[in-house]
């Protein structure tokens, strides 16, 4: 009888493959990533609008094209988690941003283009203590995001590490 692959290190194999699948899968992707990047940038957008009805005409429309294109993203992301729920392929990116970059055959870069955007209006939002100007609700939406974000990058990373070690 052959040892090499007794049948309960098989079966570990095999879930261990399906818990790193449903890692990729566009629905915990957008859940975990695509949707609290969609908040940040709503976020940002109405406080932008917010403060720009106070002091500049021109923040208050450049508030406004972040609104739109969070909602914008808020939709494709949604749109592709409800596809790979119902296990049909998108034909559209996450978000704008990497919808223009799938034109030019480079999603994935103009992708990162994106993330980098979202990480920048995060740290202007905590940096500029714009953050401080959100209502209680949008502040708990910003903390939900975050919490969502960075728990799911903490257990990817965290199940990578004992999968590699075991």
């Amino acid at each position: 009888m052959n040892d090499a692959n007794p049948p309960e290190k098989d079966r570990s194999s095999k879930e261990a493959d399906r818990i790193q699948r449903f890692f990729g899968r566009p629905f915990f992707l957008s859940l975990t990533i695509g949707i609290p990047f969609c908040i940040f940038k709503l976020l940002f957008g109405i406080t932008a609008v917010r403060i720009g009805m106070e002091t500049s005409p021109a923040l208050v429309w450049a508030g406004w094209l972040v609104i739109v294109w969070a909602v914008a993203d808020l939709l494709m992301n949604a749109g592709r988690s409800v596809l790979d729920l119902l296990r049909w392929p998108a034909r559209f990116e996450y978000c704008m941003i990497a919808q223009v970059g799938s034109i030019v055959g480079r999603p994935l870069v103009f992708l990162a283009i994106d993330t980098l955007l979202s990480f920048g209006i995060i740290c202007f939002m905590l940096w500029s203590g714009w953050i401080t100007k959100l209502a209680p609700l949008e502040a708990y939406l910003w903390y939900a995001a975050t919490t969502m974000n960075l728990i799911s990058i903490s257990v990817v990373l965290l199940y990578n590490e004992v999968k590699r070690e075991g």
